[in-house]
């Protein structure tokens, strides 16, 4: 049955729109809302965030602090740590991680938290959209159940949709205004109110028949990348053997103007979403008596990179009359991608972390990750270095990790002894250069 008044509301603007998870996803998102003149309040533990977001200040570097302080300005943003709040807003989207376990099995306590968090405080006549990337059935399986069990009857009481996050970080052609929005509702009123709700952000909303469609469409999208770019890395182990650059190969493939995309090699996956996804479902599917051996396999090349790129190392460094251990070693990069401050499964800190491992001395330089992140996983006490002829030429080897248009690469391939390209930006080839 579908709540007029609740769809009255969004379509009037009058409607607190509730945002939980304030990351990468969640602020750009709470932006857009109070840009398209919504009040919005943002949940999230980090009190750190709230007092920047509180003082009209951004922490994510792409997104700027002229944009959160506008926002700011026009009294309809405001961040909280206060989860009895919740009860105030009309929509409720959340925008929480959802990394992976120790053995590659989904990790959904970020989500069954925060519903847990939120459920004492909801209301009757409230929409809850989970964007948080996930395998098909998180919505209907966990959520629903959770909200059910404190008598609200999902289509009646509170609506339910899933909505997958879109986000391309650093991408300045495509923004949370102009990316198309994937809706699925848990009933045809769920499904409805939802197409409302972000019809009034976005410039294109697509409704799919389930939540578990729309799930299962953000991971095929992933997937499809984590794919097509293991085949590429697959190649260029293959094509270094006969002495092909594989990046020129690709280069000129893409002169087709039909039936190929591009995709590129690297020294691993890297961000929120490509290294894990695909996990996600191969997981699941098991529950069906399905194995997604090609989906699998591809994981395994990818996340055999960092080693392969090791192994290149300690190849150009025996060649040089050097061991790794005791090498001092220079990381550029370790966004997972470039012109980010994202380090989210990056594989440069896999490669600092295997080449640490085997005695070398590690230190990088990102000028947008200044400090080294805490992670769950790797620990370094290291802060970026700046890029100077004098630091490069104490290096034993140089390793390109990701390739920010900031850094001068003239100056690194001049200054340095041993560079090792692993993204393909020198296509030349160079005395000093070892692509991997």
């Amino acid at each position: 049955m579908l709540n007029t008044k609740l769809l009255e509301t969004i379509q009037s603007k009058q409607a607190i729109i509730g945002i939980v998870g304030l990351g990468y996803v969640g602020l750009p998102l709470m932006l857009r809302f109070v840009e398209s003149g919504f009040n919005v309040l943002g949940f999230d533990i980090d009190t750190k965030k709230i007092e920047q977001l509180n003082n009209g200040q951004s922490y994510i570097k792409h997104i700027g602090t002229d944009r959160v302080a506008s926002a700011h300005q026009t009294g309809r943003l405001l961040a909280t740590d206060d989860f009895t709040r919740v009860r105030e807003a009309d929509a409720l989207i959340l925008c929480v991680p959802t990394p992976l376990g120790t053995h590659h099995e989904p990790d959904l306590s970020f989500v069954i938290n925060t519903i847990n968090s939120l459920t004492p405080h909801l209301r009757r006549g409230q929409l809850l959209s989970l964007e948080s990337t996930t395998y098909p059935g998180t919505t209907e399986e966990e959520i629903r159940p959770r909200l059910e069990s404190k008598g609200l009857t999902i289509g009646e009481d509170i609506f339910l949709v899933y909505s997958p996050e879109r986000e391309d970080p650093g991408n300045k052609n495509f923004t949370t205004h102009n990316i198309p929005k994937i809706v699925g509702g848990s009933t045809s009123s769920c499904l409805e109110l939802g197409v409302t709700l972000y019809s009034q952000v976005v410039e294109k909303v697509v409704p799919v028949s389930s939540t578990q469609a729309a799930e299962m469409t953000k991971l095929l999208e992933n997937i499809y990348r984590a794919v097509n770019i293991g085949l590429v890395n697959e190649l260029k182990t293959v094509t270094d053997r006969m002495g092909i650059n594989i990046w020129e190969v690709i280069d000129a493939a893409a002169t087709k103007p039909f039936g190929f995309t591009p995709f590129y090699p690297g020294p691993g996956l890297g961000g929120h979403c490509i290294p894990i996804d695909p996990f996600y479902l191969t997981w699941k599917a098991r529950e069906y008596g399905v194995h997604t051996r090609f989906i699998e396999l591809a994981g395994e090349v990818n996340t055999a990179m960092p080693e392969w790129v090791v192994n290149k190392v300690m190849d150009a460094l025996n060649e040089r009359g050097k061991a790794v251990k005791g090498s001092k070693i220079l990381i550029l990069g370790i966004a997972y991608k470039k012109n980010v401050d994202d380090s989210r499964e990056s594989p440069a800190v896999e490669l600092m972390e295997l080449l640490q491992a085997k005695g070398a001395i590690i230190s990088y330089s990102d000028p947008h990750v200044p400090v080294f992140p805490k992670k769950r996983r790797y620990h370094f006490e290291l802060e970026s270095v700046e890029i100077k002829a004098d630091i490069l030429s104490q290096m034993d080897c140089v390793i390109l990790a990701t390739e920010h248009d900031a850094f001068n690469y003239e100056l690194i391939l001049e200054n340095s002894d041993l560079v090792v390209d692993t993204r393909g930006f020198y296509r030349e080839d160079h005395e000093n250069l070892v692509k991997a």
